[in-house]
C-alpha cells in the first residue's frame, strides 16, 4: 500500500493487486467467487455489499473487531455520517496500551487483505457497509466502557436500582437489542434508558434503539466478560502451572471411559432388545420409559439419553414393529435394536469406539437438553424432533479445536475455554454460553475425546485431516493405543466370582459371558457363577468337562472344588430330557424321569402325550415346553432333529430399518486453489477487455464489430489474422458462464478460433458458436 495510490476505490485497490493477494481474498472470502465475477469491478461490489461483510465478520476476532470498530470511528469523526480516510498511525495510537503494536498492525493487514478496509497506509477507507461484518450494531470496544476493567463495571452493575437492573437482565436474557422512545438523546436524564446510557451501561444505537454492551450481559449471566480494555489474547491455560497429567495416563483414561460406554451402549442394546420402549405420538421416546430404562440398566437417565441419542443416529435402534414381539407387546410402534445392532455388538472394541465419536461429531443434536423445560414448561422428551439443532456439530468441532490449540496434556478449565472462544468468536458469544461449553465437554470425556480437561489423542485425530483418506485409520490407531490391552485370564474366588483385572479378549469374553453374569463393570469386572448361568452355557452346547477346562485354563487362581460341584451338579441332572419339535416332542433315556413328567402339573399344561415309555410329545411351542418343565423343577435341554443340542437363548427382538442414516449436511463448498486461480485468470483478462481501445470505423471501410458467431464474425476474425490485430472476444462456456476476453487469433477452422491471450500469452480455443460477439481492436 504505497502512498501514491491514495484516493482508489475498492474497484481500483483490487484491480492493483497482485494475482495471489485476489487468491487469498477470495480464500478468505469464498462467497465472492460464486458465480466467478466478472471482473474486478464486480468483486469490488460484491465485497462492500452488507451481506458479504457480514459473512466476513464471521471470523474475526476481537483485536479485528476493535481495529474496523476505530477505522470506522475515526473515519467517521468528523462528518458523523460520510465515510473519511484514517491512517495505520492513528489506529494504533488510538489502541495503544490496549494491544500490542505489531498484533493491531498484523490485523490492519488482514482487514485489507480481506477488502473490509482499503487504500494505502496514510488513507485507509472502509465502505459504507463495514459495520454490517461487526459483531453488533454499536462500538463497544470504543465506547464508554473502552478503558475500564471487569470490577468496576462490575460495581456499577451492583449500585443500579431496580428498574434499571431489570432492564439489563432482560435484556442479558434475550436479544441484546430493545427499543425505547427513551433512547433519543432529548429525552428524560431521569428515566432508566437515559441514566444507562449516560452510566455508559446501555449503547444508543438510534433514536428508537438501544444495545447491552456484551461485557454487561455476561457479568450478569455468570460468565468471564470481554475485556475491552485489554485486547489481548486471553490464556487457555496458566503458564506456570505444572502439568498434572501425563499424555499417557490422559490417554489411559480415555481408554477406560470408552470401554465403559461401549458397556453401557450394548446394555442399552440388550435392555431394548429384551423390552422394547414405547413410542410418543410425537415420535419421541417418553420420559417414562427412559426412567424404566435408566432403572432396568442401573444407569444415570442423563447417560441413558446420551446413548440412545447415539445408537439412534447410528440406526442401531429404531422405530417399527418389534420381530419376535415381545411378551408385553401392544401391537404399536416401539423403539427397539435394528439388524445393524447385532454387527456393531461383533465388532472390535476401536470399532464400536469410532463409531460412537463419529455419530457424536455429525450428530446435529443436543443430547443433554433432555429432561430440561421447553418454553410451554414441557420436559424435552429424548430423540425429539425438538433437539435439533443443525449448529451443534460446528459448535462441538470448534470447541475441540479450541482445547487442541492448548497443547497436548494441557488442562483448561471452563472459564479459560469461555473466555477464549469468546475472544476468537465474540459473534457467536451467546453460542458458546458456560452451559453449552460444560454440556459439550462432559459429553466428550464421555466418549474419551476429552480427560482430566484437556484433549487426548483420539480427540486431537478425530478433529483434524477429517478429509484425508487415512483419517479413519490414524483414529483407529490412536484408539488401540489407549485401550487396555484385552487379557486372556480372570481371577475364580471361592464365593463363585470371577474378578476379571481388564478388557477380555472377545473369544474370553464369549465364553465367561454366557457362563456368569455380570455383577460390576469397570476397568476391573466382577461375573457371578450360578446355576442358572452354568444351565445357560449347557444349553448353548457346552458339557461340563467344556466348561470345567475353561476355568482351568484361563483362571489365574485355583479353580475352587465349589465350583466344580456346581457344574457337575447342573450337568447331572441337565439333558436328561430332550425337547424337539413335533409341534414340540419330549425324550429321555430313563422312562422313571418321563413319568414324573407326565404326572406333573406341567404336562396337564402343555397336554403332552406318551407316545413311547421314552418319548412324549405336545402341540406347545419348543420354548414353553422347556420354559414349563424348567418351572416344574427339571432341567430339559433342546435338540434339533439329529439330536444335537441346540441354544435356544433369546436375542431380543429387533425391528427393521424405516429410514437410511441421516448424512451429515455438507457444508458450503469452498473452492479449490485451482478454480480460485481460474476465477482471477477470467477477471484479469474481462479487466482487459473493458479497458481495451476499440478500432475506429472512420480508419477502415471493414466493420469493427459482429454479433455472434456467424459469417460477419468469421470474417471479422479473418481480417484480424490477415492484419495481425487483437480482438475482443465475448464468449459463453459449456456451463453458461460468459466471459470477456483480448486475444490474438492465430488459427481459424474446424469451427474453432485458435488465440493467444494477451495476459498470459496462453493459447485458449473458442467454438465460433459460442462466441457472442466479436470486436475489433487497435493496434
Amino acid at each position: 500500500m504505497s502512498a501514491d495510490d491514495q484516493g482508489l476505490s475498492l474497484a481500483d485497490d483490487l484491480a492493483l493487486r497482485g494475482d495471489d493477494e485476489l487468491v487469498g481474498l477470495l480464500t478468505a472470502r469464498p462467497d465472492l467467487a460464486s458465480p466467478p465475477p466478472a471482473g474486478t469491478g464486480v468483486l469490488a461490489s460484491r465485497a462492500l455489499s452488507a451481506a458479504s461483510s457480514a459473512l466476513a465478520g464471521e471470523s474475526l476476532d476481537l483485536l479485528s473487531v476493535a481495529v474496523l470498530e476505530q477505522t470506522i470511528e475515526l473515519g467517521t469523526a468528523g462528518s458523523g455520517r460520510i465515510p473519511a480516510p484514517t491512517s495505520v498511525t492513528a489506529i494504533v495510537k488510538a489502541l495503544s496500551g490496549r494491544a500490542d503494536e505489531r498484533d493491531i498492525v498484523d490485523r490492519i493487514r488482514l482487514l485489507h487483505d480481506r477488502a473490509l478496509i482499503w487504500g494505502p497506509d496514510d488513507s485507509l477507507e472502509t465502505g459504507a457497509h463495514a459495520p454490517a461484518a461487526l459483531p453488533w450494531r454499536a462500538h463497544h470496544l470504543t465506547g464508554p466502557l473502552a478503558e475500564r476493567d471487569a470490577d468496576d463495571i462490575r460495581t456499577d452493575i451492583d449500585g443500579l436500582g431496580e428498574r434499571e437492573r431489570g432492564l439489563i437482565e432482560t435484556l442479558s436474557r434475550g436479544p441484546a437489542l430493545g427499543r425505547s422512545r427513551d433512547a433519543a438523546v432529548d429525552a428524560d436524564p431521569e428515566q432508566p434508558v437515559p441514566r444507562l446510557i449516560a452510566a455508559g451501561l446501555l449503547a444508543r444505537v438510534d433514536d428508537q434503539t438501544v444495545e447491552l454492551p456484551p461485557m454487561i450481559g455476561q457479568l450478569l449471566r455468570g460468565e468471564p466478560p470481554l475485556r475491552a480494555d485489554d485486547l489481548r489474547a486471553p490464556a487457555l491455560h496458566d503458564s506456570s502451572a505444572r502439568r498434572r497429567f501425563s499424555a499417557a495416563a490422559i490417554d489411559d483414561a480415555a481408554g477406560g471411559e470408552a470401554l465403559e460406554l461401549i458397556r453401557h451402549a450394548t446394555t442399552v442394546l440388550r435392555t431394548l432388545g429384551a423390552t422394547p420402549a414405547s413410542v410418543l405420538r410425537s415420535g419421541a421416546l417418553g420420559v417414562r420409559e427412559l426412567r424404566r430404562l435408566a432403572k432396568v440398566t442401573g444407569l444415570d437417565q442423563r447417560r441413558v439419553a446420551f446413548i440412545t441419542e447415539l445408537l439412534a443416529f447410528l440406526r442401531l435402534i429404531d422405530a417399527g414393529f418389534p420381530d419376535p414381539p415381545p411378551p408385553s407387546d401392544t401391537g404399536e410402534l416401539a423403539f427397539a435394536p435394528t439388524p445393524g445392532a447385532d454387527t456393531w455388538l461383533h465388532q472390535a472394541p476401536e470399532r464400536q469406539w469410532i463409531a460412537l465419536v463419529e455419530a457424536w461429531l455429525e450428530m446435529p443434536r443436543r443430547a443433554w437438553q433432555v429432561g430440561e423445560p421447553d418454553r410451554d414448561g414441557n420436559a424435552y422428551a429424548a430423540l425429539s424432533g425438538e433437539l435439533h439443532d443443525a449448529y451443534a456439530p460446528i459448535q462441538r468441532q470448534v470447541i475441540l479445536e479450541m482445547l487442541n490449540d492448548a497443547g497436548p496434556a494441557i488442562p483448561v478449565d471452563t472459564d479459560a475455554l469461555v473466555a477464549s472462544l469468546h475472544w476468537h468468536h465474540p459473534r457467536h458469544i451467546r453460542r458458546y454460553s458456560r452451559r453449552v461449553v460444560d454440556e459439550t465437554v462432559r459429553e466428550a470425556r464421555e466418549l474419551g475425546i476429552v480427560a482430566h480437561g484437556a484433549l487426548t489423542r483420539v480427540g486431537r485425530a478425530a478433529i483434524t485431516g477429517t478429509d484425508d483418506e487415512g483419517h479413519e485409520s490414524t483414529v483407529l490407531s490412536a484408539m488401540r493405543s489407549a485401550l487396555p490391552e484385552p487379557i486372556d485370564h480372570f481371577l475364580t474366588q471361592a464365593d463363585l466370582t470371577l474378578t476379571v483385572p481388564g478388557p477380555m479378549t472377545p473369544e474370553l469374553a464369549e465364553q465367561v459371558e454366557l457362563v456368569a453374569d455380570l455383577e460390576s463393570g469397570g476397568a476391573a469386572s466382577v461375573y457371578r457363577v450360578s446355576e442358572e448361568s452354568v444351565r445357560r452355557a449347557l444349553d448353548a452346547g457346552r458339557s461340563s468337562s467344556e466348561l470345567l477346562t475353561m476355568f482351568t485354563a484361563h483362571s489365574r487362581t485355583p479353580v475352587p472344588q465349589s465350583l466344580t460341584y456346581l457344574i457337575e451338579d447342573v450337568a447331572r441332572k441337565h439333558g436328561q430330557l430332550r425337547v424337539g419339535v413335533a409341534a414340540a416332542f419330549i425324550r429321555c433315556e430313563d422312562p422313571t424321569t418321563l413319568a414324573a413328567v407326565l404326572r406333573s402339573p406341567a404336562a396337564e399344561h402343555l397336554a403332552l402325550r406318551a407316545l413311547a415309555p421314552t418319548v412324549a410329545v405336545s402341540q406347545a411351542d419348543v420354548r414353553d415346553v422347556l420354559e414349563q418343565l424348567r418351572a416344574a423343577g427339571f432341567a430339559p435341554a433342546g435338540e434339533d432333529s439329529s439330536g444335537t443340542l441346540v441354544d435356544l437363548r433369546e436375542r431380543g427382538s429387533r425391528v427393521t430399518v424405516a429410514r437410511q442414516r441421516r448424512q451429515p449436511q455438507a457444508r458450503r463448498s469452498v473452492p479449490s486453489p485451482d478454480q480460485l486461480v481460474s476465477v482471477v485468470s477470467r477477471m484479469r483478462s474481462h479487466d482487459r477487455a473493458a479497458s481495451a481501445r476499440p478500432a475506429s470505423s472512420a480508419t477502415s471501410t471493414a466493420p469493427v464489430r459482429a454479433a455472434g458467431g456467424g459469417e460477419s464474425a468469421t470474417a471479422l476474425i479473418q481480417l484480424a489474422l490477415r492484419v495481425n490485430r487483437r480482438l475482443r472476444v465475448d464468449y459463453v462456456d459449456a456451463h453458461g458462464s460468459a466471459s470477456r476476453h483480448v486475444v490474438t487469433p492465430r488459427t481459424l477452422g474446424a469451427g474453432q478460433l485458435v488465440a493467444v491471450d494477451a495476459g498470459t500469452d496462453e493459447e485458449q480455443r473458442f467454438s465460433l458458436h459460442r462466441i457472442t460477439s466479436v470486436e475489433l481492436l487497435e493496434g
